[in-house]
């Protein structure tokens, strides 16, 4: 019984572990042709599920002087 209950402490001590992540993403945009750039942002002391909330792909659509282009940002957690 003792057994049980450390071990199922252990696993929810371990569930909500708070530590650092990062997310690589590659932004890459059809303006001017296709370019690509890669920048990593660091989620200091946070769970696993909210920094994988904030790491998204994302796409958006712009138009700039009357020529349209689309930007897109591939993420993911390292």
């Amino acid at each position: 019984m003792k057994t049980l209950i450390l071990s199922a402490f252990v696993v929810l001590a371990l569930a909500s572990c708070k530590k650092d992540y990062v997310c690589s993403c590659t932004h890459t945009s059809t303006a001017a042709g296709s370019v690509s750039t890669v920048t990593e942002v660091t989620y200091v002391n946070t769970t696993k599920s909210t920094a994988k909330k904030a790491c998204i792909k994302t796409t958006n659509d712009y138009t700039s002087f009357g020529i349209a282009y689309t930007t897109t940002s591939d993420c993911k957690l390292k």
